[in-house]
């Protein structure tokens, strides 16, 4: 109940806070300013545009489905939301204990599909209805490399429960427990704790399968380079394209509610979760110091929004995939190359039985 009621009032914050930081960063990488006049800074001008959007009248095309055209942003949002039910903010009892944590989460964001489907369909218009199969096309594409770079996790974790996986890359209690650092020698890692522990580093393997899962990230939440529903100019805004006012920030709101999303699971699956990166070395106990309540819910968030910033920064660096390199990038290449991550990690477990 905690974790529903922070996320409720968390997301409009930050996706104020996002869009504002999108467009400063962007502004710095192409070499412009950026919003300047609204406030500090420009850091009203989201606030601006908020009064702006609440303002703006709610347009209902005349030949459009009227159910299905007005429903569909709740339902993108609410799928996005419902995923944060399973996120563990802290090695407390903040947040759900779901033993199936990372099948429900993977199950609820992948109803935004729906949503999708239903605002291209319920527009009645032609280029809204080809962004959204296109956006379809790309998001259930793209789930397959990423639910097999998960599925390499869960292997290697045996569970699903997404807090059993932040435990398991704490420090470790099991002397008997080794990690594989840096893909160079078998070294205890006991007593060291912080980013030793994390996945990616006790399973070598399991770094790719980040890399694999953080672009099949990118397609999920329709990012830069792969924001096919409004790569070509013909689609004018995909899918949105017959939205305004409040239903169109709603959209945009499960946009940025995706992108914290995957980081937060990001960041479980792979990179630690809630536990410290600074390891303990010898009489420097620097993992037991910034280890706790307060700072689960720091590191956390710190290295969620580091892998924000860098799907900030790929969106404002390079251009758009068109649809057919899309699509051969996904299916020729990171779905192959997760099969065989996914087999590595069944031999890796197999050589602990």
């Amino acid at each position: 109940m905690i974790a529903f009621i922070f996320f409720l009032l968390f997301i409009p914050f930050f996706a104020l806070v996002g869009v504002y930081a999108e467009r400063k960063i962007a502004a710095f990488i192409q070499d412009r300013l950026g919003p300047m006049e609204v406030g500090k800074y420009g850091f009203l001008q989201t606030f601006a545009d908020i009064l702006k959007l609440l303002q703006k009248e709610d347009i209902v095309p005349l030949l459009a489905d009227r159910k299905l055209f007005l429903f569909a942003p709740f339902l993108v949002y609410a799928s996005v939301f419902a995923g944060f039910a399973v996120i563990p903010l802290t090695n407390a009892l903040v947040g759900s204990q779901a033993d199936v944590g990372v099948f429900y989460l993977l199950t609820f964001v992948s109803l935004d599909i729906i949503g999708l489907l239903m605002a291209g369909w319920g527009a009645n218009n032609k280029f809204a209805m080809y962004g959204a199969i296109r956006s379809v096309a790309q998001i259930i594409s793209y789930e397959i490399p990423l639910g097999l770079s998960v599925i390499c996790v869960i292997i290697t974790t045996q569970t699903l429960d997404l807090q059993e996986i932040s435990f398991q890359q704490g420090i470790l209690n099991n002397t008997d427990e080794k990690s594989y650092l840096l893909g160079l020698a078998w070294v205890e890692v006991t007593n060291w704790g912080g980013f030793f522990t994390w996945n990616i580093f006790r399973m070598p393997v399991l770094f790719f399968a980040f890399v694999v899962f953080f672009i099949a990230s990118l397609a999920e939440c329709n990012r830069t380079p792969f924001d096919l529903p409004e790569a070509e100019s013909e689609l004018v805004a995909g899918f949105q394209t017959e939205y305004s006012g409040m239903r169109w920030a709603f959209l945009m709101l499960a946009e940025y509610g995706m992108m914290l999303l995957v980081s937060f699971l990001a960041s479980i699956l792979f990179l630690g979760s809630w536990n410290t990166p600074l390891p303990n070395l010898w009489a420097l106990k620097l993992a037991t110091y910034t280890t706790g309540f307060a700072w689960g819910i720091f590191w956390l968030f710190a290295k969620a929004f580091v892998l924000i910033f860098l799907q900030m920064w790929i969106r404002w660096t390079y251009p758009r995939l068109r649809v057919d390199q899309l699509m051969t990038l996904c299916w020729k290449y990171l779905t192959p190359f997760s099969l065989i991550l996914l087999i590595l990690c069944a031999i890796w477990r197999l050589t602990l039985i």
